[in-house]
């Protein structure tokens, strides 16, 4: 580790490693990189406890986009990412596809919006009646809904880890240096940034820095005098397995299930032999950030009578494992957070991705790229997630949170 880095990154989890790939990536960045990681074995990261899902599904053009590119990037990631004498890296994508259900007239309206935004980018999304559904899949009960929104291309779920470790292996052999170390203060002149202080004592000059730092996003804003409106929220996962799975069972998609996002809320979705499930929790306040207690409840109470009303393939389950991880949740908005502050020009934001950081890494990560590199976004314009929409208390909202 070198005493003055270009840009100094805190966080090197997904986010992190991507912004640390895409810079050193960048025939025009010749800069020094340096990831600061305050633990390397991510046990408990947002990267790692995630679901690991990627939809097209939104209802705002630019999350769209943001995961088209993501899907794309993902597919094509063991070219990408591959080091000369090293076996290319396997995300073992599975293209399941979203499946979102509705049963009210609101939740109706909200699909055909959503979806109207989605085709407009070019999104392979159809809507079908409930006969279509259960023709599709059989498995279902379908009499108390009134449309399904399918995700038919693009869709699915991967290894979150391979993602992560990716963009890792592949910044570090361009050249970005990773430090196991833990960010303590952040100095500051005016409106620049001008240092790191990291808790070994190692005091690092920084041309940039940028916040990759998950759920502890204010936690690093504050060191610099700043804010930012993200706090750890959790979310408990559970894997069950069924006395009679309907894995197979489609006539679609060569038999595979989809994740389906139930009307209650609940999710569910194939995760090898088993199913991966969650719900929304009904009171969801801000935890501690070392609290990574499951909220067992859920299952029994709200996640199991869900998933039996919705089929009978669900009836007879038991849970086989769970795990609790954080959203790095935008009280503002639940959306990403990109760009510099208006004021401390040196500091840039990459956070809030409030459960949406794994699919919308890669497109984050170049714009970060970009803005450091050129001053502007060149590939995608992510200016309208920027902080100035947090100064101003304007919400950018996207109506298809999970």
């Amino acid at each position: 580790m070198k005493s003055s880095y270009d840009v100094v990154i805190v966080g090197g989890a997904v986010i992190g490693s991507a912004v640390a790939y895409f810079l050193t990536a960048n025939p025009d960045f010749s800069g020094s990189v340096l990831v600061v990681e305050r633990d390397p074995t991510y046990a408990r990261a947002a990267t790692s406890l995630s679901a690991a899902s990627i939809r097209m599904q939104f209802s705002n053009a630019i999350n769209v986009k943001i995961s088209q590119f993501g899907s794309a990037f993902i597919q094509d990631f063991a070219r990408t990412m591959r080091l000369p004498g090293e076996p290319a890296p396997d995300l073992n994508f599975h293209p399941g596809g979203y499946l979102f259900l509705a049963n009210t007239a609101d939740q109706e309206q909200t699909l055909r919006e959503n979806h109207a935004v989605q085709r407009a980018c070019g999104a392979d999304v159809v809507l079908w009646g409930p006969q279509d559904l259960a023709r599709a899949f059989p498995h279902l009960r379908v009499d108390d809904l009134r449309l399904a929104s399918y995700g038919q291309s693009g869709e699915g779920w991967f290894s979150n880890t391979g993602l992560m470790n990716g963009f890792k292996a592949k910044a570090r052999a361009q050249g970005a240096d990773y430090v196991t170390d833990t960010v303590v203060a952040i100095g500051r002149d005016g409106g620049r940034i001008t240092s790191v202080t990291l808790q070994s004592g190692a005091v690092v000059q920084a041309g940039t820095v940028v916040n990759a730092s998950g759920p502890r996003a204010a936690l690093t804003a504050r060191m610099a005098g700043l804010d930012v409106p993200v706090e750890p929220r959790k979310r408990t996962l559970f894997v069950f397995d069924c006395a009679r799975t309907p894995e197979g069972s489609a006539t679609v998609n060569q038999g595979r299930l989809p994740l389906m996002i139930d009307p209650s809320g609940v999710f569910c979705r194939p995760e090898g032999r088993f199913f991966l499930t969650g719900a929304p929790p009904v009171k969801d306040p801000a935890v501690d950030w070392d609290d990574f207690e499951p909220r067992y409840e859920e299952f029994e109470e709200i996640i199991w009578p869900a998933l039996a009303e919705r089929s009978a393939g669900f009836e007879a389950i038991k849970v086989v494992n769970q795990w609790a991880g954080h959203y790095d949740f935008n009280t503002l908005d639940h959306n990403l957070i990109v760009g510099p502050h208006p004021e401390v020009t040196n500091f840039i934001y990459a956070n809030g991705f409030s459960g949406h950081g794994l699919q919308q890494g890669p497109a984050a990560g170049r714009g970060v790229a970009e803005l450091i590199v050129y001053g502007g976004f060149r590939s995608l314009d992510l200016s309208e997630v920027g902080y100035e929409r947090i100064v101003a208390g304007r919400p950018f909202l996207e109506k298809a949170v999970i």
